[in-house]
């Protein structure tokens, strides 16, 4: 992509962003698409390959995408649910396999969805406890994109290190 695309791009989808009526709004549309654009991903790497790692200190590409599930699932039941979250719950029943995989991805990325849908939007102002101090609902929602976004970008280097073109970048 040129520059001037890339600057089109940019100044489009933040003007687009810009246009949602709340903070609430923007998130579910942001992660709709982190969805998709992750699981695109997911289906994009052979399951012959779901155990590869670059080195031998980092998650293999089956493992990210499971500590992207489990973050999902920690902070979404914990701060935008009544359900709460036990750790254990993540050790129990670890989806195997490719499509398994995949298909709980989506299913976390659902209820997330569902529990942020959910929450008032008057609520993201409340301040929660959290390991890292005080924080509001709102940056426990910049916390869940970023980290999928950070491992996201990871598991990208994954596919190339493998000779496999990754889906092309979907943002808002």
């Amino acid at each position: 992509m040129s520059k001037i695309g890339c600057i089109v791009l940019c100044f489009f989808t933040t003007f687009t962003y810009a246009q949602k009526d709340n903070a609430k709004d923007a998130f579910l549309e942001k992660w709709n698409n982190s969805k998709n654009y992750l699981i695109a991903i997911a289906e994009a790497m052979p399951e012959d390959k779901y155990t590869y790692a670059p080195t031998e200190r980092e998650m293999n590409f089956g493992e990210q995408l499971l500590h992207m599930r489990g973050n999902m699932l920690w902070l979404g039941n914990t701060y935008f649910s009544s359900k709460g979250f036990d750790r254990k719950t993540l050790s129990q029943n670890i989806p195997e396999g490719k499509q398994a995989i995949i298909n709980a991805l989506k299913k976390s990325f659902d209820e997330v969805y569902e529990f942020v849908q959910q929450t008032p939007e008057e609520e993201l102002k409340e301040t929660v406890n959290f390991f890292a101090g005080p924080k509001s609902k709102l940056q426990i929602l910049n916390l869940l994109q970023d980290h999928l976004t950070h491992h996201r970008g990871q598991i990208i280097v994954y596919l190339n290190l493998n000779t496999i073109v990754p889906p092309d970048y979907s943002g808002w």
